[in-house]
This record gives structure tokens, C-alpha cells and sequence, in this order.
């Protein structure tokens, strides 16, 4: 009765005082009549509050979200599936579902009727402006009377978790001879010894095709070998991704940071989708996604990490080590000194083809420590040092810097291509 009494409203409250007030008359100057009428006016608020407070025990609700993973600019949608279980029927359910701003605003519903073991299904859409791991809920319900006379809020469902991934633009081209060596050039490989067999051998297992048998190497081995038709080897790709607070500019969704991640993802996707092998770093070195095998992880992954991924507020550029680990590196540059692009140039070795896209971060805002080399100078030293440049602004299209990337040519890839250092 104390929980029941807790839910009337000024309303509900008003109309017992006034019944009270009626009653205490009726006592005083003996009238039955206001009597009566005193002590229904009474049992009315006491009896719609105890009906609403049952009737709200046996309300329940689920949340989905379809997909549960979303791009910027996408769309979503999320269903709020609401079921009575109570033991009377439910009426005036007011619910609002939390969310964040970032996904876009928060939605009302007014269900009139809810029959007893009845449900209902509401919808609504969410666009996602910023990356990141967000959270619905809680789904909060007002229960009320027809009268207005009792409210009860309820917590109904809890919360789910919407993961937002960075924008993919797509791409076209690779990078010359990308992914077919430890950064070198692919046209060497591709031709050299040309009309060599292409096929791996390996020992036989059950159930292989025994038309696949290679018998050259089986009588050079003694033990039967079956050919493979696939090549021996495909190379992989580090992409690189400067994520210090202080190399960007901007905030919300048109900040540099945000373009970066944007463009690495684009990246990533577009390369994984050529069957290379992409590892995903920091420009201090930890990996935040890579494939431990060849085909290993779909583009979820490298997606999830930067979905998570916070600006970090380190201030120096340290890798500490060459981040390709001798395979082809693709850099993406934010604003940095000399030291940044010397560390770049003294870890990786003459025979790896690097590749970067130095951020001009000065165009998305103003600000930086003074020290920041200028996005051309820093793209120079870069070419300088035989690396395959592109300086990147918010007014070019991803797709057109990835496609003068792709035409980049550092001395590291012409002087293999000519034979050199081999």
C-alpha cells in the first residue's frame, strides 16, 4: 500500500485529501450522504494506485539492434520488443529509451493498451556521426491510469552496446608490386625466372587428388609430393596510423584524426580484399589488429579496433623499431617534427617499399607545438630518404590521395626494380 501510495500524482494526492476533507465534514454535521460519497472519492485513488502498481510488475521489454554494427553516416535500427505478463492488463505506458547524442535523439512512445500477455513492437532509427563503442539504454517506462491519478517510472530493459565503425570509401589500384615481397618491387617477382612453375609441393595427405601428384619432386624426395596451385608466398602490409592527440586538429567527426581513421580503415578493407596480409600499428608500434595466417580475420577486425581506438596523449613519435618488420609499410603521418620522420627513415631498411600520407593538419585548425615540420617539407624528406609520398588535405577525396599513392615511386622500389642492392 506504501509503494501503491508513493505513485499518485498531485492529481491523486489532491482527490484523497479532498475525500478526506469531505469525510471529516460528513462526520461533523452528520450527513450520510457526503458520507458516502466522501469514501468513494477516497477508495478511487487508493484502488486506481494499487491496480497501476500491479500492473506494472508484470511489464517487460528487450532491445535489438539491427546491425549490431553500424558505419558513420549508416543507418540503423533498433526494435524495443514490450510484453505484458502481469495478471491485469496494462494501459497509458509512457517509454523513452536513452540515447546518446552522437546517435541522434532520444524517442517517445505512448502505448494506450497493453492486453494481459500481450505485446507490442516499437521501432526507431539511429544514425551514427562519430566512431566509437556507444550505449543504449536504459529503456525507462512511466505507467499511468486512464484518471492521471497514479505513475510508476520502471527501469525495463538495461543497456546494449552499438558499435560504430569508421567510415569505408572505396579504393582502386595498389601500390606498384604491393604485397609480393618484403617491400620490394612486385614486377620483379612477377618476372623473375619466368616460366618457372608457380605451383608449391608439399607431401602428400589423405584424400589429396592423386592427378595433383608431382612426380619430379616425388622421385627426388622419395616421399610423394602433391603440387599446389597457388603461389608460394604472399607478402604483407603494415599500415601505420599516428594517433597522437597532438598531431591532429579539429574535433567531433571533421577532425583530422577522424580522416585518418577513416582513411586507414579504407585502407585496411580495400588491401584485405586483394588477399593481403594487413597488420594494423600505432606509430608507437603496438598492433592494434593483424592476421596471424593469410585470410585469417575478415575486415571486422581491423573495423572493431579502430571503432575503440582513442587519441593518445603522447607526445613523441617512438616506434623504437622498423613497424613493418621488413614488409611493406603504409604510413599515415599527422603533424610531426624531425625527430618523427628521422625515426621513420633510420628504422626501415633500403630494400622495403614505404609509403606514406602526410596529413597537412594545419587545414583542418590552427594550433600545434611549433615544432611541426610543414606537411610538404615532411612529405620531402620522406622522398628524400626513397619513400613514395602524398601530402593529404580535407578537401581531396580519399579516393584520388590513395590513387596518387599508388603512383608514388621512392627510390627504394626503382633501384630493385633496376636490380640494385639485390
Amino acid at each position: 500500500m506504501l509503494s501503491a501510495l508513493s505513485g499518485l500524482t498531485t492529481r491523486g494526492r489532491c482527490l484523497l485529501a479532498a475525500g478526506l476533507a469531505a469525510a471529516l465534514c460528513a462526520i461533523v454535521l452528520n450527513e450520510r450522504d457526503l458520507l458516502r460519497v466522501s469514501v468513494f472519492v477516497i477508495a478511487l485513488p487508493l484502488l486506481v494506485a494499487t491496480f497501476t502498481a500491479i500492473a506494472r510488475v508484470g511489464v517487460r521489454a528487450e532491445r535489438q539492434v539491427l546491425p549490431h554494427r553500424v558505419a558513420v553516416g549508416a543507418r540503423a535500427e533498433v526494435a524495443l520488443i514490450v510484453h505484458s505478463a502481469g495478471r491485469v492488463p496494462t494501459g497509458g505506458l509512457l517509454l523513452q529509451d536513452g540515447v546518446p547524442y552522437m546517435l541522434g535523439s532520444k524517442p517517445r512512445f505512448f502505448v494506450e493498451h497493453l492486453g494481459r500477455h500481450g505485446g507490442a513492437q516499437l521501432r526507431y532509427p539511429i544514425a551514427p556521426s562519430l566512431r566509437g563503442v556507444h550505449v543504449l539504454g536504459p529503456l525507462r517506462a512511466t505507467v499511468t491510469d486512464p484518471f492521471g491519478v497514479a505513475e510508476f517510472d520502471r527501469e525495463l530493459a538495461g543497456t546494449t552496446r552499438v558499435v560504430v565503425v569508421p567510415r569505408t570509401v572505396p579504393l582502386s589500384g595498389l601500390p606498384g608490386g604491393s604485397g609480393l615481397g618484403s617491400g620490394d618491387d612486385g614486377s620483379v617477382r612477377m618476372h623473375a625466372g619466368q616460366g618457372e612453375d608457380d605451383a608449391v609441393v608439399r607431401p602428400y595427405r589423405q584424400g589429396d587428388d592423386l592427378r595433383k601428384v608431382h612426380w619430379r619432386s616425388t622421385a627426388k624426395r622419395d616421399e610423394m609430393m602433391v603440387r599446389v596451385e597457388e603461389r608460394p608466398w604472399r607478402g604483407g602490409t603494415t599500415v601505420l596510423l599516428d594517433h597522437r592527440a597532438v598531431a591532429h586538429r579539429g574535433t567531433g567527426a571533421t577532425a583530422s584524426l577522424e580522416w585518418a581513421v577513416s582513411l586507414a580503415a579504407s585502407i585496411c578493407v580495400h588491401l584485405h580484399r586483394y588477399g593481403h596480409r594487413v597488420r594494423l600499428v600505432t606509430e608507437n608500434g603496438r598492433m592494434l589488429a593483424g592476421d596471424p595466417g593469410e585470410g585469417s580475420h575478415g575486415d571486422f577486425a581491423v573495423l572493431d579496433a579502430l571503432a575503440a581506438l582513442e587519441p593518445t596523449h603522447r607526445r613523441e613519435f617512438a616506434c623504437g623499431a622498423d613497424p613493418g618488420h621488413g614488409q611493406e609499410l603504409i604510413a599515415i603521418i599527422g603533424g610531426a617534427d624531425a625527430d618523427a620522420y628521422d625515426e621513420l627513415v633510420r628504422f626501415r631498411g633500403r630494400g622495403a617499399r614505404s609509403l606514406a600520407v602526410v596529413m597537412d593538419v594545419q587545414a583542418w585548425g590552427a594550433g600545434g607545438s611549433g615544432k611541426e615540420l610543414d606537411a610538404d617539407r615532411g612529405a620531402g624528406l620522406l622522398s628524400a630518404a626513397g619513400w613514395g609520398t602524398t601530402v593529404a588535405r580535407p578537401d581531396l577525396a580519399m579516393p584520388l590521395v590513395w590513387g596518387v599513392l599508388c603512383r608514388s615511386t621512392g627510390q627504394r622500389g626503382t633501384d630493385i626494380a633496376a636490380g640494385v642492392g639485390l
